[in-house]
């Protein structure tokens, strides 16, 4: 129930837009959002590099219905990837296609400019080394962003990638789709509302799908991204690549900025590639609102910490 709260707060534009504007707000997204500016976010990645943790960094924004927001957002994520080049860090940049102009003027216009400005994105990235993660949103995107990223993939080899999402039923065919095609996935179980005939309702249903895909990643000869803070899952994969004598760096565990910083750390030590996605910017709503419907337990953490500071 509490899920579906926070899932329907998030879409709230009244409230996200009193929340993005108030001292408060902005107080309480601090705990998973680095800052509102570039130069914010590009110190945190700094530190996180320093502590042996790789980065995406994520320019937060969504639903974006106007072409001069979008050339707006992608500017954001091109003076991002030239930070990234001049001080050499480890580290790529994850955009969503309604950020960049995805449902703009229809089904024609929206499309094309959404590739434009993410084509534009993912030759920057492979021109310096970097990587586009074309991040994944709700159902009605999930084969427009998979067709996209397989065409970008063929002009940069490489340079982007996407991301699944464990509670949609035709996850299994996309995983094979895109893993026949080197194409790197990054998996996680995903956090929007969707219907029952698409997606698995049941948590037991979701996890146990994951734990599926992860292994069929990880044993797959492409570089793919394990998005998760479930602890026991983390360790029924750390047990399954000892069992299989797979690589500990074949693959990164991914988490988000905010959650689980000592499972970071742990799996560091003990030699994993670990990958933290440090979202930010003045749009954080709709980000923080999912966070919470994704972990309630969040709620409780966020207000002992709001009344003892």
């Amino acid at each position: 129930m509490l899920r579906s709260f926070f899932i329907g707060l998030s879409t709230n534009q009244a409230f996200r837009a009193f929340s993005e504007r108030s001292t408060i707000g902005r107080r309480v997204s601090r705990r998973f959002v680095a800052g509102m500016t570039v130069d914010e976010a590009i110190a945190t990645a700094t530190q996180l590099n320093a502590e042996g943790i790789d980065v995406t960094l994520d320019s937060l924004g969504e639903s974006v219905l106007d072409v001069a927001h979008a050339e707006a957002s992608a500017a954001i994520y091109h003076q991002i990837l030239d930070a990234i080049d001049a001080r050499k860090l480890r580290a790529n940049v994850s955009v969503k296609l309604s950020q960049v102009g995805m449902d703009i003027g229809g089904p024609s216009n929206g499309p094309a400019l959404a590739e434009r400005i993410t084509g534009d994105m993912v030759a920057h990235a492979a021109r310096i080394g970097s990587f586009v993660r074309i991040d994944m949103e709700g159902s009605v995107y999930t084969e427009p962003t998979i067709a996209l990223t397989e065409r970008l993939h063929r002009l940069y080899p490489g340079a982007v990638g996407t991301v699944h999402q464990a509670y949609l039923f035709r996850t299994e065919q996309d995983a094979e789709r895109l893993l026949a095609q080197g194409i790197r996935i990054r998996l996680c179980k995903g956090a929007y509302k969707e219907p029952a005939e698409i997606a698995f309702p049941s948590k037991p249903d979701v996890d146990a799908n994951y734990c599926k895909l992860m292994k069929r990643m990880v044993s797959s000869p492409v570089f793919c991204g394990i998005a998760t803070h479930d602890e026991a899952i983390v360790t029924q994969l750390r047990n399954y690549v000892a069992e299989h004598n797979i690589d500990k760096r074949a693959f990164e565990f991914q988490m988000l900025y905010g959650i689980r910083r000592d499972l970071q750390r742990k799996l560091v030590a003990d030699g994993f590639g670990v990958r933290v996605y440090v979202p930010f910017g003045a749009e954080w709503y709709p980000y923080f609102m999912r966070r919470l419907a994704e972990r309630p337990a969040n709620v409780l953490f966020l207000a002992k910490n709001f009344f003892k500071s």
